[in-house]
């Protein structure tokens, strides 16, 4: 006698992404694992006393969203303090800040988080005499969204100055502008860090956040190892609502080999990941490693985060430690570099190319030939254009970048994360498919499946995750709409249902 389900998806329209247009009409799950799926009258018989069956009133049903790139502790962070992604106006994010000035305590830090100056309309960031404006007896630090840019109060430069590398304070005429760059951004942060404590519940508002938006996993970027900690806490005590993978920065490595730790050491909810490496910088800070100027800096071709013979030597090291790595790179330069790299490793080692916004044509089908990963952010579409930051920062050659269709015919498979620049993959899918050119944009199915089928083919995930297939881990979300059938609104499609592990982590309403 068949063994009745645990839970029951019925009157859905399930796609599969295993093949296409494949599509079935409900979903059976038991501990934990798809064991059916087909017609709903025929999946029916599977309920039993203890079954919990869900009708999806006809709704798309489709395998859980994994977000291969994120930084979930610095999403919690936006959640908490004052999250300036929304602001439409320098004066907006100053009132976000003085709003967040009054909720601490005298003489705590203000954190404000996410600010975008090209949502404003404008090419200046946040200053020193911007944040001033701010009243607030302890420091005031606003973080631009790409991570790379911190802006910093007076207060914040005498409190932190001593501890930030020169080459990235900004100066002006009157003395430092207030705006740090790449190692003194990440010296910034680091002074502000979050205790272990304050960590898990920034992880909690962020899974949660998450969760709603149809994510059943996140491959996250992790600098500090009080955020592994936090993970494995929360799935020791139950309070886990997704999948972790824990790709390290490349600071953990003696730590890790040490210890005996390598990529997909790990079980349940948490594994580990790739070691995560830098080139370059990025576009929005001017940073990125470009072979020609910037179009707005013609002094400028951007710098290297990490030597170019350092980031080989590590890659050659981490791949004969048993290491997966993650290479970020934005500029043509420091995609060459990478590729470089690549090519003198192991082609099952399922290495990944962070971002490669500006990759070239050779570059692509370079990393084509190692079998590598782009793990890739359609979401940065919202930049493209000829009024967009792209268009400030290259001119012309906007139209090189995050060239997704061109990656895809190249047979370079992608791995779509968010980055946090949002943190929402239907914002995502929705730019991958609308996006300007032919070069760039995908398809629906393609979309959807580089965010879930490709994000897990980059954490060696694709037989447990990424397809709606009996033997699969029974991870899926329901949408309220189809994107088949609106491509140009994708972005407006809400999340009804998120199943992580067979169990119902968020139901719109509750």
């Amino acid at each position: 006698m068949t063994e009745a389900a645990d839970l029951l998806l019925t009157n859905a329209e399930v796609h599969t992404l295993s093949r296409p247009d494949e599509t079935y009409e409900a979903v059976a799950v038991r501990d934990g694992r798809i064991v059916r799926v087909g017609d709903a009258y025929e999946l029916d018989f599977l309920a039993g006393v203890d079954t919990r069956t869900v009708d999806c009133e006809g709704r798309v049903l489709l395998p859980g969203f994994v977000d291969a790139h994120t930084h979930l502790d610095v999403l919690g962070r936006r959640l908490v303090h004052a999250d300036l992604s929304s602001a439409g106006s320098r004066a907006d994010a100053i009132d976000a800040l003085r709003a967040r000035a009054d909720a601490v305590a005298d003489g705590d830090p203000v954190l404000g988080f996410g600010y975008d100056e090209h949502d404003w309309g404008e090419r200046e960031y946040l200053t020193r005499a911007d944040l001033d404006a701010v009243d607030a007896a302890g420091p005031v630090v606003a973080v631009r969204e790409d991570l790379h840019v911190v802006s910093l109060s007076s207060t914040a430069l005498a409190q932190f100055g001593d501890d930030l590398p020169a080459s990235g304070v900004r100066e002006g005429p009157s003395g430092p502008t207030g705006v740090v760059v790449e190692g003194a951004a990440e010296a910034a942060l680091d002074a502000l860090a979050p205790d272990a404590d304050e960590t898990a519940s920034l992880l909690r508002a962020a899974q949660h956040h998450a969760n709603a938006r149809g994510v059943t996993g996140v491959h996250d970027m992790v600098r500090r190892s009080s955020v592994p900690r936090a993970y494995r806490d929360l799935a020791r005590s139950g309070g886990l609502t997704l999948r972790v993978r824990l790709n390290y920065w490349a600071d953990f490595f003696d730590a890790l080999t040490e210890t005996g730790i390598r990529t997909n050491h790990g079980d349940g909810l948490v594994r580990v990941g790739a070691l995560k490496t830098f080139t370059d910088g990025s576009l929005g800070g001017r940073t990125a490693r470009l072979s020609e100027p910037y179009a707005d800096a013609p002094d400028e071709r951007g710098e290297w985060a990490v030597d170019p013979d350092a980031v080989r030597t590590l890659v050659d090291d981490a791949t004969a430690a048993g290491f997966q790595v993650a290479a970020h790179a934005i500029g043509d330069e420091a995609v060459d570099v990478v590729a470089d790299a690549f090519e003198r490793g192991d082609p099952t080692a399922r290495h990944r190319i962070e971002h490669a916004e500006l990759a070239s044509d050779a570059a692509i089908d370079r990393l084509a030939d190692t079998g590598a990963v782009a793990s890739v952010q359609p979401n940065f579409h919202r930049w493209a254009g000829e009024s967009g930051l792209y268009a400030d920062r290259l001119g012309d050659r906007w139209t090189e970048t995050n060239r997704l269709r061109r990656l895809a015919d190249a047979g370079v498979r992608l791995a779509f994360g968010s980055d946090g620049m949002p943190l929402d993959p239907l914002y995502g899918v929705h730019h991958a498919v609308n996006a300007p050119t032919d070069a760039q944009r995908l398809d629906v199915t393609e979309a959807l499946r580089a965010y879930t089928l490709g994000a897990a083919y980059a954490g060696f995930d694709e037989d447990r995750l990424g397809t709606v297939e009996p033997g699969k881990r029974a991870d899926l979300v329901v949408l309220d709409g189809s994107p088949w059938d609106r491509p140009d609104a994708i972005d407006d499609i809400d999340v009804t249902l998120t199943v992580v592990d067979g169990a119902m982590v968020y139901e719109a309403g509750n």
